[in-house]
């Protein structure tokens, strides 16, 4: 019986943990570091029979004015024709942080294939900030900030308030994977369906 309560009571400590590596604290709030909040399903969009059958990207984020790391702005809807990987992360997150390799990767990989990663940071570090933690990550791939309509739109899809979340947004303009929170699982979906989007039409 002993035995029994202490494996229940190391379960409940690892589950915690483990939680807490899937998403980071919610963006909205000051608070700094994991939160024991689970990533939800991913809403993949694969059941769509054509291209054409998934959802356009809120208008929220594809006219959003983003402001760079040199104060220069973009929109995501300039960047149509070209297939964009959307990140939201900030330097103090540990799932972040983790995907980031892959992410390196993955531009490198389909750079010349028109694949752009878009990293918003939401947690409005400073530009200094931003730039030795790039370096350091060697991160070579498009960074800026994502503002109060960004990140909301995202909520009201992936239902959660933590980060990372990222969006995949094929050339028509068109979402075809939004995942909200990290880990092996995510990582593996987002680099399926870069590979698939970028080899289309």
């Amino acid at each position: 019986m002993k035995n029994l309560f202490t494996n229940i009571i190391l379960f409940v400590g690892l589950s915690i943990v483990f939680s807490g590596l899937t998403a980071c604290s919610n963006t909205v709030s000051t608070q700094k570091g994991p939160v024991s909040e689970t990533a939800p399903s991913v809403q993949n969009s694969n059941a769509a029979e054509t291209k054409n059958d998934f959802p356009p990207v809120p208008t929220a984020i594809a006219q959003s004015e983003i402001k760079d790391l040199e104060g220069n702005t973009f929109k995501i809807e300039d960047k149509k024709g070209k297939v964009v990987l959307i990140n939201l992360w900030a330097t103090w997150c540990g799932p972040c942080r983790a995907e980031m390799p892959e992410f390196v990767a993955l531009q490198e990989k389909y750079r010349d294939k028109g694949f752009e990663i878009v990293g918003l940071d939401t947690d409005n570090e400073s530009v200094e900030e931003i730039k030795a933690f790039a370096e350091k990550m060697k991160l070579n791939y498009q960074l800026g900030y994502a503002d109060g309509k960004i990140l909301s739109e995202f909520i009201k899809i992936t239902r959660l308030s933590g980060i990372p979340q990222t969006m995949i947004v094929n050339r028509e303009g068109k979402m075809v994977l939004v995942i909200g929170g990290g880990g092996i699982r995510a990582v593996n979906n987002i680099k399926e369906m870069v590979e698939k989007t970028v080899n289309e039409g």
